[in-house]
């Protein structure tokens, strides 16, 4: 059974969790960008788009924090920019990550799907191989930091054996093991049953209260 849920007691925390409104807005935006991206010719929504957008990110600027340094530590003032979790699923809040979704997470094996849209495409009709690699330090994250120990990324090595399509539902799986020092982590990305690519990810082991995220600044007060 995965241990990432959201609202589980058992989930560890390495940042504050993102505001529903701002998941909702992740996906709108993303599914927008995939839209934009297949406009052949111009179009009056988008002029009425830009307009909107631009009022929008007035309003947002003047809501926003000063300083847009991380909050870390309990030394770091309200004034700071906010830490959202960026250990699991940073896709479900954050537009420029693909979604992914873990079906099992044991210490030593996890998996699940992925389904990668057009604002992910390189050559016509296949995922580019950057975001490819985005996609596997996201899971295997996500699966250190779920089961522990966790650390930053050493060394990520790729090997793209076929295209990988957009649109289409994948399969991925991970094979973990722990040193003393190191996280070793094997994760394929499959088409039925054909592998397309593979990352073999080396990562610092260490106890999940060592990082940067635990210390996340809690959310600050909500103006009156």
């Amino acid at each position: 059974m995965s241990n990432n849920d959201p609202h589980g007691p058992s989930r560890k925390a390495f940042g504050a969790q993102p505001m529903q409104q701002t998941q909702e807005a992740a996906g709108a935006i993303r599914r927008l960008a995939g839209l934009l991206l297949a406009l052949e010719h111009p179009h009056e929504t988008v002029a009425d788009m830009l307009t909107q957008l631009a009022r929008w990110e007035r309003e947002l600027a003047a809501a926003g924090p000063a300083d847009l340094t991380p909050r870390i530590g309990p030394d770091s003032g309200e004034s700071r920019r906010i830490y959202l979790d960026h250990a699991f699923d940073i896709g479900a809040y954050n537009p420029c990550f693909p979604e992914y979704r873990f079906d099992r997470i044991d210490t030593e094996t996890a998996c699940g799907t992925v389904n990668f849209l057009i604002p992910f495409e390189g050559p016509p009709g296949l995922v580019h191989g950057g975001f490819l690699a985005v996609f596997f330090d996201c899971v295997i994250q996500h699966q250190n930091c779920a089961t522990g120990p966790a650390g930053k990324t050493r060394s990520l090595e790729m090997t793209y054996r076929r295209p990988t399509p957009l649109l289409t539902e994948l399969r991925f799986d991970i094979e973990r093991t722990v040193g003393e020092r190191t996280i070793e982590s094997t994760a394929r990305l499959l088409l039925d049953d054909v592998v397309l690519c593979a990352a073999v990810v080396s990562a610092v082991a260490a106890a999940p209260s060592s990082l940067a995220g635990a210390r996340f600044g809690q959310r600050g007060h909500e103006p009156a």
